[in-house]
């Protein structure tokens, strides 16, 4: 078995070297392609692919394949952060109109429509759809509702009887077989205009819903499912088999194969790395430390503490893990800039003390360079501990034969420190990108199979001075080993002691979190949820409750409400701490319960008519506010006296799901513009009977049986 993909350095074909042949690619290529672009081995000139390469940098020289996959991955990674979790381009579906009925065949039930007037989008974006509604505006009737009647507010998305059976350009055949025979009769006479729409009329809104769906082609939390501390340490802290589990291990079999493939190739955060390295690093050498201090094994001491704590129930790793430092700092530092230049800086939240903890954690990952490039990759990272774990049971590695020469350029290149003074390999480091291949002048180095011998080089030739462990050796070990056990259960005792003082005021959590003790366990603080939020409702916590609830996501009322056409945060969650909820339950998930305050709310102190939170409420869909008079004034004869009181907002909480919009709405007007109140006289409360956490079942079925009680 082989495994060399790197590009060898260009050696002349004269005699006493031996003559590399051309692969069965590279043959192929010579064949296709202008020959110009390939080396002249013969008279030892680079052709161009060589010479840009080598322009690029010595790595892309020695390693094409790896550095275009690494820049594929994190090009898809930016993708999926900065714009498949971008929603707010989505706008509700709007009807398509000046429909005209120009061929109505009554016998066969079909009817054949030109766009007169309709917009040339809006016709396109029609024959894409397989079922519509028809309005006819004169009579304004809307039909396709399967029931055989006449649709109306309950009529369910897209679940229209009238099918498209053709589209052209400019014209519409529609099938109304499935309509009742006096709605045909009614359209048969109708001269139009006519609407269509892919929604009946009072239809639950679903574009940001929708919007999420056709742009995942790709999982948006896909780099966060297959860094595998986040799946293991989520399911040791919850006690529970969460679903990234499955591609936790798939990314560590692959690694069986591509020891530390993750770190050498898929790791964006590794690459990020790469690039601050090369744009600062390298121009700042005054902090440089050598490469064989106490500091190389820092990262097996983290992933034990991490565990440690896990077991514990404590989760440790959103703070120190591969992916989630990565997301979570583009998103307090890039996604701002991305939102005020789209959206206006109004938009933007107020940072609090976590964006500011989380930023300079993010940036002292980068000034690590300072140190030695790739100094996180190499010596602290704790993703990349549990890859180095895995190379014990590695089914390839980097093998050297007996024409080395003791160049050291392999030394040189390696990003990684895996290549001992005597060039053989640290196989615990080594992540197979091959860039020492790529370099070596005698083509010594192969990537093979475990079990596969070649006339292998002399170990310690020249001598490593590296010894097995002696005393100083294991006292170090020792004293790593304590500390990141102890490490482990301090942390989660000063943790979980905090948590229990702060659970007095429990925050209002997404829809569809599972229940907090347990959320706590499984939120890996990444902060995809807040990427997805088109209301940016929800925002991280800082330390109000703790270090435990640090970067875990809360809904903020003031700031917006839910939206009740997005089901984003949990469809971005990559380990369960918010469920993946279709919209048809989501709107059913309660994550708090309106509290009115009956001092402060305008009517009901009797100071002034005011009904922003009804109006809302009623807009949204949920009408779990409506009104009741209060403040009547009695004459002597016990009659109300005519125009004293109030129409009062009145709570019917077996309705509410704590969406927050009534909450944004008191604020935006009575607080903010107007500052009539200090505070928003109604606000969401969460705690037992006021949301409703679960790990399965359907928030459908108990808010049915919530209103039948």
């Amino acid at each position: 078995m082989r495994l060399d993909w790197f590009l060898p350095a260009l050696r002349s074909n004269r005699p006493g070297n031996r003559r590399r042949y051309p692969g069965r690619i590279r043959a192929l290529g010579i064949r296709m392609l202008p020959r110009f672009l390939f080396s002249d081995h013969d008279r030892m000139r680079r052709g161009w692919a060589r010479r840009m390469l080598v322009w690029l940098g010595p790595v892309w020289a020695a390693a094409p394949v790896r550095r275009g996959i690494q820049s594929c991955c994190l090009i898809t990674f930016l993708v999926l952060f900065f714009w498949v979790c971008w929603p707010y381009s989505a706008q509700p579906a709007a009807p398509s109109s000046g429909w005209i009925p120009a061929e109505f065949d009554y016998d066969r039930a079909t009817v054949r429509l030109l766009a007169e007037s309709a917009d040339g989008a809006a016709v396109a974006e029609i024959g894409k759809t397989s079922t519509v509604f028809v309005t006819d505006v004169s009579s304004q009737r809307t039909y396709g509702e399967r029931s055989g009647n006449v649709a109306g507010a309950d009529a369910s998305d897209g679940d229209s009887a009238i099918r498209v059976a053709a589209a052209g350009e400019g014209t519409l055949s529609l099938d109304l077989s499935a309509l009742s025979t006096d709605q045909i009769d009614e359209l048969s006479v109708s001269a139009g205009p006519w609407d269509l729409s892919s929604t009946g009329p009072g239809s639950w809104p679903r574009h940001y819903a929708t919007n999420l769906e056709q742009r995942e082609q790709m999982e948006a939390e896909f780099f966060l499912i297959i860094d595998p501390l986040v799946s293991l340490s989520t399911a040791v802290a919850s006690r529970d088999l969460v679903w990234s589990l499955t591609a936790a291990a798939g990314i560590l079999a692959v690694c069986l194969l591509i020891p530390r493939g993750f770190c050498g190739y898929l790791c964006p955060l590794g690459t990020t790395i790469d690039l601050f390295d090369w744009a600062v690093g390298r121009r700042l050498q005054r902090f440089r430390v050598a490469a064989d201090g106490w500091w190389v094994h820092i990262r097996f001491y983290l992933l034990l503490g991490v565990m440690i704590a896990a077991c514990c129930g404590v989760l440790l790793s959103g703070y120190v893990s591969a992916i989630p430092v990565i997301t979570r700092g583009l998103l307090f530092t890039v996604a701002p800039v991305q939102n005020g230049v789209a959206n206006g800086w109004h938009q933007v939240p107020e940072w609090n003390s976590g964006h500011v903890v989380s930023v300079l954690l993010f940036m002292g990952v980068l000034g690590l360079g300072l140190l030695r490039p790739r100094f996180w990759c190499k010596y602290v990272c704790p993703s990349g501990a549990v890859f180095s774990v895995a190379n014990l049971f590695r089914l390839s590695e980097r093998k050297v034969d007996s024409s080395c020469i003791h160049c050291n350029k392999c030394v040189e290149i390696c990003p990684f420190d895996a290549i001992k003074p005597d060039f053989t390999t640290r196989t615990a480091d080594c992540t197979l990108c091959q860039s020492c291949g790529g370099v070596c002048p005698t083509h010594s180095i192969h990537f093979t199979g475990r079990l596969d011998f070649v006339e292998l080089k002399t170990p310690n030739d020249p001598p490593t001075h590296e010894t097995a462990l002696g005393r100083r050796g294991f006292f170090s070990a020792a004293v790593g080993t304590g500390s990141a056990l102890a490490g482990g259960v301090l942390s989660a005792l000063a943790i979980n002691g905090g948590t229990s003082q702060a659970a007095q005021n429990l925050p209002v959590r997404p829809p569809g979190s599972v229940p907090e003790s347990s959320f706590l366990q499984m939120c890996i603080r990444c902060g995809e949820c807040f990427k997805a939020c088109p209301s940016d409702v929800l925002q991280p916590m800082g330390f109000e409750q703790g270090l435990n609830a640090l970067w875990t996501p809360q809904v903020v009322a003031d700031w917006a409400g839910c939206a009740s056409s997005c089901n984003g945060c949990g469809q971005v969650c990559p380990t369960g701490a918010i469920r993946a909820l279709p919209l048809e339950e989501k709107r059913y998930a309660r994550m708090g319960l309106a509290v009115l305050n009956l001092d402060t709310c305008l009517p009901l102190a009797g100071r002034e008519a005011c009904q922003l939170c009804v109006d809302e409420c009623t807009a949204a869909g949920y009408n779990a506010l409506e009104f009741v008079q209060t403040g009547t004034e009695i004459d002597a004869l016990g009659n109300p006296v005519p125009g004293s009181g109030f129409l009062s907002p009145f709570l019917l909480p077996e309705l509410c799901v704590g969406c927050g919009l009534c909450q944004t709405r008191c604020y935006g007007i009575n607080v903010a513009e107007r500052k009539v109140l200090d505070r928003s006289a109604i606000v969401i409360e969460a705690g037992e009977g006021r949301e409703d956490r679960m790990f399965n079942g359907s928030y459908r079925e108990l808010a049915g049986h919530r209103m039948d009680r």
